[in-house]
């Protein structure tokens, strides 16, 4: 049972639809329930949008389409920048609600509070920096104007694991272009990102430009949208097995398409690392959001020198971490998100098991309500174990052992995936040669943390395409045109 305030932070919530600036029920009136994961429980219910809302939103976007890309950088920009300062103002709020229908701890959640509305003064301030140019031929005979546009109506599809920041760092950024936009928040958090739209209604984003549809079938949802020659534009963050469905069904329309897919990243430790630096970024990397992040490292390669020593300190440290409901006191460790999770790895770290692993702490999901998974480190994996391969998505740290740089460089790299990389070693020379050479896109160099809305986030191979964040992010939201005149 949720405590008074608790209570009513999740009343506080508008449960509709928010379909281009108007709280709607919905043309189905279908509702969907809304989970604690630390209990089970039932928080309340939202709107379960149809394919006909879906269209409806879109129809509303494409409307206001051309108003809103005509309306001043400036105004846009502000808009963004009311927006931060309110977030900011309801950390504490957003961060309960966060905690309630995600499950991390809410220093956690405020942490992802903090973050989410950076990414909101971030393109506040990019809004007016949109630029072109202008040249003259090589020959002479004529003038060239290049200039960039925004790419018009936009669909987000967006995650649990950050329910947030990963709505931001798409509207941030297509706001300061002047895109329209349809949001489907994932069914497990959606009052996150329902509170969200009316912080942005309330610093005055126009009715028609931002449509949120919850749904418990996102397929069925957004299915016509990706045919519908309305929509100009894709953004997802997921898993790869659904971006490359995405990609698939978005081809006929030829949508301008970002990718932000599943990870499995390494984290590198060598002989002469620092191993309290290695051990501290080590839980940083691996256990914020539970495990539950595509940046997550996911399997740790440490040179046989310092590889026990190394376990031991990991083992210690990650089985030191307080578990429990994420509103509570001291909690370090919170649920997964749900069942199914869970599931997932407890059988990812049976086939360690089998494949020579031994738990150092943790190995086995805890009793009583909620999805809770102990913070777990497994030392001498053998290649050919699951977890090796797959994304874990949870708490868990495998261990294995490398001899040369070369062969650790070559564990690194052998996965089909390229989000992120991890690397702890007291040589720059190495550290830079890693840099070149680890297949990932980001690479965090004796550090576990890489997220920076300055910084351009994404992969390469079957993590990704595009970028989100940085002064790269709003190209994703721009077309570019080119004129000519005689001279």
């Amino acid at each position: 049972m949720l405590a008074a305030a608790e209570r009513g932070v999740v009343d506080s919530v508008r449960t509709e639809l928010f379909l281009g600036g108007q709280w709607t029920p919905g043309s189905s009136g279908a509702r969907l329930a809304v989970e604690d994961p630390a209990t089970g429980e039932v928080l309340t219910e939202v709107a379960d949008a149809s394919p006909a809302d879906g269209l409806a939103a879109l129809a509303v976007a494409h409307e206001h389409q051309a108003a809103w890309a005509a309306t001043p950088p400036r105004d846009r920009g502000e808009i963004l920048r009311r927006a931060y300062e309110l977030m900011t103002a309801r950390r504490a709020d957003l961060a309960l609600l966060m905690t309630l229908e995600m499950g991390k701890p809410v220093a956690d959640s405020a942490g992802e509070v903090a973050y989410a509305a950076e990414f909101l003064r971030w393109f506040a301030e990019e809004a007016v920096r949109v630029d072109g140019r202008y040249g003259i031929s090589p020959d002479g005979a004529s003038r060239m104007l290049v200039m960039r546009q925004p790419v018009g109506p936009c669909l987000f599809i967006t995650p649990w694991n950050f329910p947030l920041a990963m709505g931001t760092r798409k509207i941030g950024p297509a706001v300061a272009a002047g895109c329209t936009m349809i949001v489907k928040p994932a069914k497990q958090t959606p009052l996150s990102m329902l509170a969200l739209a009316g912080i942005l209604t309330e610093a005055g984003l126009p009715p028609g430009v931002l449509s949120v549809l919850t749904t418990e079938h996102p397929g069925a949802l957004t299915g016509p949208l990706l045919k519908d020659a309305r929509l100009r534009k894709v953004s997802f963050t997921g898993s790869t097995e659904v971006g490359r469905q995405l990609v698939r069904d978005s081809a006929d329309q030829l949508l301008r398409t970002s990718m932000e897919l599943g990870g499995n990243a390494p984290f590198l430790v060598f002989a002469d690392a620092d191993l309290d630096a290695a051990v501290s970024g080590a839980v940083q990397a691996k256990m914020r959001n539970m495990g539950e992040a595509c940046t997550a490292a996911n399997r740790f390669h440490v040179h046989e020198s310092v590889a026990a020593e190394f376990s031991q300190r990991l083992a210690a440290a990650m089985g030191a971490l307080r578990v429990g409901r994420g509103t509570e006191d001291g909690v370090q460790v919170g649920p997964l998100v749900d069942a199914a999770g869970r599931a997932k790895v407890d059988q990812l770290v049976a086939d360690a098991l089998d494949h020579g692993g031994r738990p150092l702490t943790g190995g086995a999901p805890l009793d009583g309500p909620g999805y809770f998974y102990p913070p777990t480190v497994l030392a001498g994996v053998e290649p050919g174990a699951r977890i090796l391969r797959e994304e874990v998505f949870g708490p868990v740290a495998p261990i294995t052992t490398f001899a040369t740089d070369e062969e650790a460089l070559a564990q690194a790299n052998d996965t089909e995936f390229g989000l992120v990389s991890y690397a702890f070693t007291a040589s720059y020379e190495r550290a830079m040669w890693l840099g070149e050479h680890l297949a990932a896109g980001m690479v965090g160099l004796n550090r576990g943390l890489v997220s920076n809305p300055a910084a351009p986030f994404g992969g390469i191979k079957a993590s990704g395409f595009g970028r989100e964040g940085g002064v790269e992010g709003i190209n994703e939201y721009l077309d570019v045109k080119y004129v000519t005149s005689p001279r």
